[in-house]
């Protein structure tokens, strides 16, 4: 069975047993979430599309651990003028394993 999830702003397509990254969430290591903002299901012989969330679906997951991803540089320069500006930003996520998802 496929969902499309919605936490931290953001689309996400999830199986079970998939494991995603998502906007950090404040959880620890090895506890279970529950998603539901959910979007779309779809399996064998079932198909629901939400306006805009399914009401009843829900998405579990347990939480595997935090971290952060790699560093985006901005780079801002402006020519002729001795202006150039350097930095960066690293984005904290969360790594979730999907357990199961109930429609």
């Amino acid at each position: 069975m496929r969902a499309i999830i919605e936490t931290g702003g953001m689309q996400f397509p999830v199986e079970d047993g998939v494991i995603i990254k998502i906007p950090k969430i404040e959880a620890e290591a090895g506890q279970e979430v529950d998603f539901d903002k959910v979007l779309l299901v779809s399996g064998p012989n079932k198909f629901a599309l939400g306006k805009p969330y399914i009401n009843g679906a829900k998405v579990s997951a347990e939480v595997i651990g935090h971290g952060k991803s790699d560093k985006v540089v901005v780079f801002k320069f402006k020519r002729r003028r001795k202006y150039r500006k350097k930095t960066g930003h690293r984005q904290a996520y969360t790594e979730v394993k999907i357990k199961n998802i109930l429609a």
